[in-house]
């Protein structure tokens, strides 16, 4: 389990490193991203035929899967910032 954290913590950060434009979230949302890209990476590569059940994906599409997490996240994120910014004090 802490092996995967670590992982995960490498593999967001290089993600977010990769991802143009500044991330404001901490280590802790960092390697959620890098172990949920992992796993994203695994899952489409199962159902591609690139990796056989039980095998996990390797570093680069980990990375990859991350990055396509973190562009999500910023999709969803940055519109209700926006939105919460014009809303007037009080509703």
């Amino acid at each position: 389990m802490l092996g995967t954290i670590i992982v995960g913590l490498l593999v967001g950060a290089v993600a977010r490193w990769i991802k143009p434009g500044e991330q404001a979230i901490g280590w802790i949302l960092t390697a959620l991203l890098g172990v949920g890209g992992a796993v994203i990476a695994t899952y489409i590569g199962q159902q591609l035929g690139w990796y056989a059940v039980g095998a996990h994906a390797g570093f680069i599409a980990s990375v990859a899967g991350a990055v396509v997490l973190l562009s999500a996240y910023e999709a969803v994120k940055l519109p209700l910032a926006k939105r919460n910014r014009e809303l007037p004090p009080g509703e």
